[in-house]
């Protein structure tokens, strides 16, 4: 399986070699870590697109397609995520290893170059990105956050978040609203980008079975020219205030969506963090958990019922698909499952079988090299890099005794209701 080497290769900057002889393609993505805030979230929000747009070198479309192709076929990409009270910006190059070039040709270095332009020389107007790629991402963007709106499932999710996170940088987020979007300008732009080259904490991932040396080299000369003073990443959890937040929204909708938001205080670098995993994951994250059973299945309460843990900031949230009136019988229904498990009501299949779902999960995301991107890049915070084989010992580990000890930690925090008409 994959191995994965970290050097640091200059302030807050480490670049990350994984070697996987499985794959015939290779991935450099450049990871920039910054503080989630409402006045900067847009701007940075925007930067991904326009960055992966153009260049110096390639100033319009056509060009950089151009120069894409003769790198047999090279994708570049650009995406936004929140990562606790973080926003990260990635951008991203892919294409054929080494191995395949014709006649030696090192495929590596020219996509090294080409992703080290984009970042580092784009096609600037003076002290200002172009008003015309300015227009353009902005309308994406827009079209983004509109089509969130209309996923409903999407827009329950992100305003749940809002709600029970609200005066927290992870209630904001991650694209920022259409009227901040609007109002950003082009020298606006300028100042963020040159703020992510100089505060960033910077992840750079090498996948692939080639050398990645000079790949290595070509971007510790890039970023040696600017002087840099990352940020310390930091991340709150917030323990719960007393008092449950009971919001509920009405649309025109065919199903209502309800999502139960808990706090615990096991968050990274906890030593039950795995634990926690293992438990939310038994009670409703696999197709035999006790959420799907129980409550969708036997008492064919849901559409579906499903429970994930942020084990960065100790929130865990239960996210169902329920008609109108069987919302209040859901919520029981959830509610008794929890206390089932306080109680010490788990079968040793169903901590055995749920176990084998997760690492089967494990083996199956670090199958292609997108995944066993976002498997160590989702680890930056933990404090420690973990390979799938080292995780799935840590779950394997955990007892029914771990199992019942942190699910005894969950406050019921918020519940956010988006009902149907």
């Amino acid at each position: 399986m994959d191995s994965i080497k970290r050097e640091n290769i200059g302030k807050s900057i480490v670049f990350n070699t994984i070697s996987d002889k499985r794959f015939k393609t290779m991935k450099l993505s450049v990871s920039f870590i910054l503080p989630l805030k409402s006045s900067t979230v847009a701007k940075f929000a925007l930067l991904p697109g326009l960055l992966t747009r153009t260049s110096q070198d390639y100033p319009d479309f056509t060009q950089f397609s151009k120069k894409l192709s003769m790198l047999y076929g090279a994708n570049l990409t650009g995406n936004v995520r929140k990562m606790g009270d973080n926003q990260v910006i990635t951008l991203s190059i892919s294409g054929i290893d080494d191995r395949y070039a014709f006649e030696g040709d090192k495929i590596s270095e020219s996509m090294s170059k080409l992703l080290c332009d984009v970042i580092f020389r784009p096609k600037l107007n003076g002290n200002s990105f172009c008003d015309e790629e300015i227009s353009q991402e902005k309308r994406q963007l827009k079209d983004l956050i509109d089509s969130e709106f209309n996923e409903k499932r999407i827009y329950a999710n992100n305003r749940f978040t809002e709600i029970m996170c609200k005066n927290e940088p992870f209630g904001i987020s991650r694209l920022g609203t259409k009227d901040n979007v609007d109002k950003v300008t082009g020298e606006e732009l300028y100042d963020a980008w040159k703020i992510m080259l100089s505060e960033s904490n910077v992840e750079i991932f090498f996948i692939g079975e080639s050398s990645s040396d000079s790949a290595k080299n070509i971007f510790t000369y890039r970023f040696s020219a600017h002087n840099r003073t990352p940020y310390k990443i930091e991340n709150t959890v917030v323990p719960y205030n007393g008092e449950l937040k009971e919001e509920t929204e009405v649309m025109e909708l065919a199903q209502s969506k309800m999502i139960m938001g808990f706090r615990t205080d096991i968050a990274v670098p906890s030593v039950d963090v795995m634990a926690m995993r293992v438990a939310i994951a038994l009670l409703g994250s696999t197709s035999h958990s006790k959420l799907f059973n129980n409550v969708r299945e036997k008492l064919s309460l849901c559409y579906y019922c499903a429970a994930r843990y942020n084990r960065i900031k100790g929130i865990v949230t239960i996210e169902s698909g329920v008609e109108r009136e069987n919302i209040e019988k859901a919520r029981d229904a959830i509610l008794n499952e929890i206390n089932e498990m306080i109680n010490g009501n788990i079968t040793d299949f169903e901590v055995e079988a749920t176990k084998l779902s997760m690492c089967n999960d494990f083996i199956a995301v670090c199958d292609y090299d997108s995944g066993l991107e976002n498997w160590y890049l989702s680890q930056i915070m933990d404090g420690d890099f973990n390979s799938v084989e080292e995780v799935c010992q840590a779950v394997n580990a955990v007892t029914k005794q771990q199992i019942i000890k942190v699910i005894k930690t969950l406050v019921f925090d918020t519940i956010y209701v988006l009902e149907s008409k």
